[in-house]
């Protein structure tokens, strides 16, 4: 049984009469066939670039997957898709029928990136704000997602059109995994974010500070080398709770690069129990809303 079947929801465009000829509504209609499949929706975002959100992301959606979850894993970085690299699957394209665009998947979890369409890992994606949110939208829309329990959206750093993009195409059961790094400047930038979904009305399961100090390979002592803190301080002053500190641990780089996540290569490592933390609250949150 669909799961659009007895749904009484007059805001819904399923339960619309539009004109047929009118592509946008016929656009609408189809991304909330999709998106009503998608129990919940978690975008992954930060006011600030090379904090990790696609490493969060990418080993987020691995420990929702081994907590038995149904999980989607969507990449809407336009001009600098991560998600192909970080999980081996460079060069990869998608399979098509009459149905749409078939995700790739990998470990049990459905990708999908404008990075697995481009004809080489070196062309730019070159797009104004309007094209940004088709591009978003036939991402959501065209690939046969089924039935989730979550899907992650790795979202590019900042508050613009990739992320306005997101919120007002997602609908109901959204939130948000907002990342910070300990220093000033990244949670200057962080702080906009918080504000971003303040004013979008969108929830917050909370934040993450990474790269919350480094442990050494050999000696595996910490060091504070982005200083520490401050992601508290900004819990404390903006009432989002703190979820996690993830140390900046030189393997978790080593398997990004390498196409082989953290979270599966070493699961009982301190970053991995932080990323398992996380999925866990993410669960939580979902139930209790």
């Amino acid at each position: 049984m669909s799961s659009c079947e007895g749904c009484n929801d007059s805001s819904c465009s399923i339960n619309q009469q539009g004109n047929p000829k009118d592509q946008q509504f016929q656009m609408r209609q189809k991304l909330d066939k999709r998106m009503c499949e998608v129990k919940n929706k978690i975008i992954v975002m930060s006011g600030k670039g090379g904090v990790g959100k696609s490493t969060t992301a990418v080993n987020l959606a691995l420990a929702l997957v081994e907590q038995g979850k149904k999980v989607g894993l969507l990449d809407i970085d336009i001009h600098g898709p991560s998600i192909p690299k970080m999980l081996g699957l460079e060069g990869e394209r998608p399979n098509a029928d009459d149905d749409g665009i078939h995700p790739l998947a990998t470990s049990g979890l459905k990708l999908m990136s404008i990075g697995f369409l481009l004809a080489s890992t070196s062309e730019a994606t070159i797009m104004r704000g309007p094209m940004k949110h088709g591009a978003i939208q036939q991402l959501l829309a065209d690939v046969v997602w089924g039935e989730l329990d979550y899907l992650l959206l790795d979202c590019p750093p900042g508050t613009g059109d990739e992320p306005l993009s997101a919120v007002q195409l997602l609908g109901s059961g959204s939130a948000a995994v907002v990342v910070t790094t300990p220093q000033d400047v990244a949670l200057t930038d962080v702080e906009k974010s918080l504000s971003f979904c303040r004013e979008l009305k969108l929830p917050v399961v909370g934040l993450i500070e990474n790269m919350s100090g480094f442990i050494c390979p050999h000696c595996g002592e910490r060091s504070d080398i982005f200083k520490s803190g401050g992601a508290e301080k900004l819990a404390e002053k903006t009432g989002v709770p703190l979820l996690v500190k993830i140390p900046f641990e030189p393997l978790v780089v080593i398997g990004g690069d390498a196409g082989k996540p953290h979270i599966l290569e070493y699961p009982d490592s301190t970053s991995s129990q932080a990323f398992q933390k996380v999925a866990t609250a993410v669960i939580e949150f979902s139930v209790e809303k």
